[in-house]
């Protein structure tokens, strides 16, 4: 099981100043036990947190007895994305904890294979269980999807022994839908009229040297030839 070595903070001690040493600031708290503000090395929280995640029991020791507890909440920071604080939450002898575990899909679909969709609805799916058989994640196998319309649920995915799913059981967690080509239809672009061979767009200055048809008076009219 990891280890986490915690030691009492004093809070006139500010988060800079502990980093500034390679510590940083974190708290555990449960149903048993009251907010106490702790520091803990970073590098080594780093380390632990990329292996724990959320759903690892770690132990904490240093602050009295040794205390089993969940990284329950991270906070990092908003450009370099390092790790700022840290919550624990320390469990409680002998009870489930309801947790989200994460999902992990795995094989390849036929149905896929066939050139159609494979939708992922879900990424996690909340249980109550025995510290003991915490998960770190939940495999999904979607290998067993090979036609249009199948899917799997929440109640198929296999959960440890003391798990209770918590989530709706018929909430599809995975499904095919069928690809459909769309096409595109083609938009035939309007040529615009050549004017004639001599003639002059309204509005336009005729050329130099082209003749130019007189415009005739008002009250003249036109004679008709014989």
């Amino acid at each position: 099981m990891l280890t986490i070595e915690v030691k009492p903070r004093e809070m006139k001690e500010s988060p800079e100043t502990l980093r500034k040493r390679g510590a940083m600031p974190a708290v555990f708290y449960g149903p048993k036990e009251g907010a106490t503000a702790v520091a803990i090395n970073s590098l080594k929280f780093e380390r632990i947190w990329r292996e724990a995640g959320e759903t690892t029991v770690v132990v904490l020791k240093g602050v009295g007895e040794e205390k089993e507890a969940l990284i329950h909440d991270v906070q990092f920071h908003p450009v370099t994305s390092s790790i700022l604080h840290a919550d624990f939450y320390v469990l409680e002898k002998g009870k489930k904890i309801t947790i989200k575990g994460p999902l992990v899909f795995t094989g390849l679909a036929p149905a896929e294979k066939a050139g159609h969709i494979l939708v992922k609805a879900l990424h996690e799916i909340e249980i109550e269980v025995a510290p003991a058989e915490l998960p770190h994640n939940l495999p999904v196998d979607v290998s067993l999807l090979a036609n249009v319309g199948d899917h799997i649920t929440a109640s198929q995915i296999p959960l440890p022994p003391s798990a209770k799913l918590i989530t709706n059981a018929k909430d599809i967690v995975a499904s095919v839908t069928e690809f459909k080509e769309v096409k595109e239809e083609v938009v035939a672009e309007a040529v615009p009229a050549t004017p004639a061979e001599g003639a002059v767009a309204e509005g336009a200055t005729p050329a130099p040297g082209a003749p130019v048809k007189p415009e005739a008076k008002a009250g003249e009219k036109k004679e008709k030839k014989a």
